[in-house]
């Protein structure tokens, strides 16, 4: 449990320091961050459990950095953690297990891979909606499934690989929603993408001279 609390401690203190409140001047994405609060809590207390009771479940967390900005989604991510807990009647341990491993470091492999992608590969929309919506969300995804399984371990009866199975297969499924709802957002709401340019992503005929 100290492990977790570093983690969230950490990422939530540097989060606050960003003061991520002050892109909600001007724009128009505090209706995903309220959507976020209400609908995440009950995609993280469904029924997701492999056999021996771990828990593999959707995350979300990819997508909230894609749409609000990593200190953002860190700090929504906090009532998202605790309405999930209190609908699933989970411990506080439990509870902070799930934002650390099923939250916080998903959106910041996220994060991390997205930033490589703007900076490595071309500025394309595809490349935007591909390399940051679908392929940084699923790599994030099985990472912070590796990082949990290395500090928490497994529960006894399962084996280890068969969890990493289980959040390789799980991933995929996030990459997908992701990608698609990146889509979406792209054609129809670009605004509720502070990561997203058309300045950058779609490059006018005199881009590059």
């Amino acid at each position: 449990m100290l492990s977790e609390a570093v983690v969230v401690g950490v990422a939530t203190a540097l989060a606050l320091w960003l003061r991520p409140w002050r892109m909600f001047r001007g724009t128009r994405i505090a209706p995903a961050a309220v959507l976020a609060c209400l609908l995440l809590p009950w995609l993280w207390a469904s029924p997701g459990a492999l056999p021996g009771g771990l828990v593999l479940q959707l995350s979300g967390a990819c997508l909230l950095v894609l749409v609000l900005g990593w200190p953002m989604a860190i700090l929504v991510l906090w009532p998202v953690a605790l309405a999930g807990g209190w609908l699933a009647d989970a411990s506080a341990a439990a509870w902070l297990a799930r934002l650390a491993w099923h939250g916080i470091a998903p959106a910041t492999l996220g994060l991390a891979l997205g930033a490589a992608v703007r900076r490595w590969l071309p500025h394309h929309l595809f490349v935007y909606i591909l390399g940051r919506g679908f392929f940084a969300t699923l790599l994030a995804t099985v990472g912070a499934g590796v990082l949990s399984v290395a500090w928490q371990g497994v529960p006894p009866g399962i084996e280890p690989g068969e969890v990493l199975v289980g959040h390789w297969l799980i991933a995929w499924g996030e990459a997908m929603a992701t990608g698609m709802i990146v889509a979406v957002l792209v054609a129809f709401r670009p605004e509720w993408l502070p990561t997203y340019s058309d300045r950058l992503y779609l490059p006018g005929p005199d881009a590059g001279r």
